[in-house]
């Protein structure tokens, strides 16, 4: 492999690494925030910020784009699944359940994206691909695993979270078809302010009179633009540009690294402890993620 396109490989698996970290941190940020705000309040303000941002990142830096019309569906499916339906599965999951265990059901995402991306986009994964996937699952299982090898999850949370996986399972396919042709900024400012438009109707029929009535406080709203700047925009515009250079599958593949940042993140931040047997699940994780991504495709050229 020519040195150039190795470090551009390298430079890529750095940036979905980092998107990883971010999401990670989100479920904690977001566990702080539910204290202060509903759920459909703090997705709301995020989109808001997020889309924002990224407009006037684009406005300034003269790095504007245009949609062409026939891709105009795929921007509102794309919208619709993530951030409208994931994040309404990903808060009311973690509102009722731990940010580490939310974390691990959400792992789950590369099993059911590697199944369909090899389905449809005919993306091939050797039996070390697969062997590492199942490495990587079971030690997400012993990051979320008490003492006494019991998992806490209360039903209503797993069927949020389920939600949350179906649905950013429907987005990484369909984000396939247009990160190929958009730069990851403009996908990511127009999906959230997409996004924005379809939480706002539910943010003024629920959540509206307890947001007025809410006492907020400093705290709160650093989480919120902490989950606007890294958990909105940045991390999904590193998840798109390995989408497009790596693959759905093998990029979908280090979302299990998920649980492991959340866990540290929740141990520093919401004391939750961490025992022999999770550190032990997150050393598996990571060498079954190391595992899953060797003998990878090389990276598509630049389009």
């Amino acid at each position: 492999m020519p040195k150039q396109l190795k470090d551009r490989y390298l430079f890529v698996y750095i940036l979905v690494v980092l998107a990883m970290i971010f999401w990670g941190s989100t479920f904690v940020w977001t566990k702080s925030v539910l204290s202060v705000y509903q759920p459909i309040t703090i997705i709301t303000l995020r989109l808001l910020i997020s889309s924002v941002l990224l407009f006037a990142v684009m406005f300034f830096t003269r790095n504007w784009q245009k949609i062409q019309r026939i891709d105009y569906k795929y921007l509102l499916l794309v919208s619709f699944f993530s951030p409208f339906i994931y994040f309404l599965g990903e808060t009311y999951g973690i509102k009722n359940s731990s940010s580490t265990v939310s974390s691990v059901i959400i792992s789950t995402i590369p099993v059911f994206t590697a199944v369909f991306s090899t389905l449809i986009y005919k993306e091939r994964l050797s039996k070390l691909n697969l062997l590492g996937m199942l490495i990587s699952f079971i030690g997400v299982i012993l990051v979320i695993t008490n003492k006494d090898f019991s998992i806490s999850l209360s039903v209503n949370g797993f069927l949020w979270l389920a939600l949350a996986v179906a649905s950013s399972v429907g987005y990484v396919i369909i984000l396939r078809k247009i990160s190929v042709k958009y730069k990851p900024v403009t996908i990511v400012a127009y999906q959230n302010s997409i996004g924005f438009v379809f939480f706002l109707p539910l943010f003024f029929i629920f959540d509206y009179k307890s947001f007025t009535s809410a006492s907020p406080t400093t705290d709160a709203w650093l989480n919120i633009f902490l989950l606007a700047i890294f958990g909105s925009s940045l991390a999904f515009i590193f998840y798109t540009i390995g989408n497009r250079d790596i693959g759905v599958a093998k990029t979908g593949f280090l979302t299990n690294l998920i649980p492991i940042f959340t866990a540290i993140t929740a141990f520093f931040l919401l004391d939750e402890r961490l025992t022999l047997i999770n550190i032990f699940g997150v050393l598996l994780t990571v060498f079954g993620v190391a595992i899953s991504q060797k003998k990878s495709n090389r990276i598509a050229q630049a389009r």
